[in-house]
């Protein structure tokens, strides 16, 4: 279609150059005819001549216009020709791919046609053989339907027997069994429950001892706490007498000036300083060093020393409670609960220093608290404060967890604050993730080697109490206090008390200990049933 309307376009021009000849060829006759007409003869002459002139002008370029008509014609053969012929060398090439792909898939097909004749042969192979094996199962069947009625038959003839020899009916069989089987099947019951409680409890305390011992790595505090001081120790005997001074004036002015008692006895070169109030007994104690190295010890030096001491010491716990506040990084607290933290540096419980015991449960419940995702600074405030009330337990009516609460509840502590202090020692149901993290933190802090001491009295009336409790309970045959009161082992008599009733013995054994024994850490509850058979050969 290109080539059409190509030599179309060439007829065109050719056209174009007849046309515009011809019209020259007019032009000259319409010149030569107006010459002519005007200037006759000579201008005939010039007319004939520009005629001859114009007709050869115009053959020329109808020569022309006919040579280059023949050579686009020509080209556009040529042009025509070599397409066809590329197109028709295309078509080949096509018609050999459809040629080859067509033998390829006919080999395919043949392939899977002769696949599938093998796979028929083997499913014929097959099915006879799954034939010959259903009919060996059928006559199988057979012979035991044939057995399985005789074997009905011997059981049914059987039972007739046990019922006409054990004169039993069968209503009254039926109820034997089923009283056999809820027996079998509570014992069951009761062994499943059993493992279930020991998975439960052995999951449980792996959890919390992986979090106990990642807080506790966490957690680099000291190990050993701070005492008070109770004993001066002076340089000589002579001392004694100064302190005591001319009719005792000396002495009387020290225990005026501080409110407490001085014991001075037979012990060498000691004084013993006693009294109820711990920040009275600091600053006794060190108006007596003081007065002991300066060696002037006299009334107005005496009472110049103790407002000197009392001043310093108000000064110190100030300072010492904002270094704990501002350690632990718990925020803003009220100053007269400041003054009351660093009032437990100068308070002990057991040997135990009160200031690092609150600061070492502080830390110990943040840690804790970001193992299990919970608030670490509000932990770590519970922390320091649980045990506040010991700062004033002297001087308020109370055990210091009351006392704590009421002084929590005054300044307008955080109720979780308050409800961490309020169940620290188990007085209440904790109501917060947080108190029971602070609790587990405080038995940490108190239950570690070294942390607290106590009497030899009241270390053996405690393992007496844990031995006397379990042995109140009946069916306990033996029982012993080992491990420093960290363990009671109870031997109990076999004849009385089963595996089942063992479990429930020692869950009671552990909630009368939790509830009449005070003690520091935990108490582990064994309890032993052992049965031994003898036989003598004779």
């Amino acid at each position: 279609m290109q080539r059409i309307i190509t030599l179309m376009s060439v007829l065109g021009q050719i056209s174009l150059y007849v046309v515009a000849s011809i019209l020259l060829l007019v032009v000259g006759l319409g010149i030569g005819y107006f010459l002519f007409k005007n200037h006759y003869a000579k201008a005939g002459k010039s007319a004939a001549k520009l005629i001859d002139d114009a007709k050869k002008v115009a053959e020329e370029n109808r020569k022309a216009s006919l040579i280059e008509f023949k050579q686009e014609t020509f080209r556009l053969k040529q042009e025509n020709e070599r397409e066809i012929r590329n197109q028709r060398q295309e078509f080949d090439r096509e018609i050999k791919d459809k040629r080859r792909a067509t033998s390829e898939l006919e080999v395919k097909l043949s392939q899977r046609e002769e696949r599938l004749d093998n796979r028929m042969t083997n499913l014929d192979k097959r099915e006879e053989v799954l034939n010959q094996k259903e009919q060996k199962v059928e006559q199988r069947k057979s012979e035991l339907d044939k057995q399985y009625s005789k074997v009905d038959e011997l059981i049914a003839e059987q039972n007739k027997k046990l019922f006409e020899i054990s004169g039993l009916n069968v209503e009254e069989a039926k109820k034997i069994i089923i009283e056999r089987v809820q027996e079998d099947m509570s014992m069951e019951v009761a062994q499943i429950i059993k493992e279930a409680e020991d998975r439960a409890k052995i999951e449980v305390n792996r959890k919390a001892q992986s979090l106990l011992a990642n807080a506790i790595q966490q957690y680099a505090g000291e190990t050993i706490s701070e005492t008070t001081v109770s004993v001066v120790p002076l340089p000589n005997d002579e001392m004694k007498g100064r302190i005591i001074g001319r009719e005792g004036r000396n002495i009387r002015a020290i225990e005026a000036s501080t409110g407490v008692d001085i014991i001075i006895d037979d012990t060498p070169e000691a004084v013993v300083l006693s009294s109820f109030d711990p920040i009275r007994r600091e600053i006794a104690r060190r108006t007596m060093e003081t007065l002991i190295q300066d060696g002037r010890i006299q009334p107005s030096r005496i009472e110049e020393l103790v407002s000197k001491f009392k001043k310093e010491l108000d000064v110190e716990i100030r300072e010492t409670g904002e270094k704990a506040v501002f350690d632990t990084g718990i925020g803003k607290v009220h100053p007269e609960i400041v003054k009351l933290i660093g009032r437990l540096k100068f308070r002990t419980s057991y040997g135990q220093n009160a200031l690092a015991h609150s600061l070492e449960v502080a830390f110990l419940s943040g840690k804790l608290a970001v193992e299990i995702g919970s608030n670490e600074l509000l932990a770590r405030r519970a922390g320091l404060l649980h045990d506040i009330g010991k700062a004033v337990d002297h001087e308020m009516e109370g055990s210091h967890v009351d006392i704590g609460v009421e002084l929590a509840q005054r300044f307008h502590e955080n109720p979780v604050v308050i409800d961490a202090i309020a169940s620290h020692h188990g007085d209440v149901e904790p109501t917060s993730v947080i108190s029971q993290l602070v609790a587990a933190a405080d038995t940490m802090s108190a239950a570690r080697p070294g942390a607290r001491s106590e009497s030899i009295e009241n270390y053996i009336k405690r393992l007496s109490k844990l031995e006397e409790i379990c042995n109140e309970f009946q069916g306990v045959d033996k029982s012993y206090a080992i491990q420093a009161g960290r363990e009671i082992r109870i031997l109990v008599k076999p004849e009385e008390i089963d595996d089942l009733a063992a479990h429930k013995l020692a869950r009671d054994i552990r909630m009368k200990i939790e509830g009449n024994v005070n003690y520091p850490g935990t108490i582990k509850v064994t309890v032993i049933r052992e049965t031994r058979v003898h036989e003598t050969a004779k």
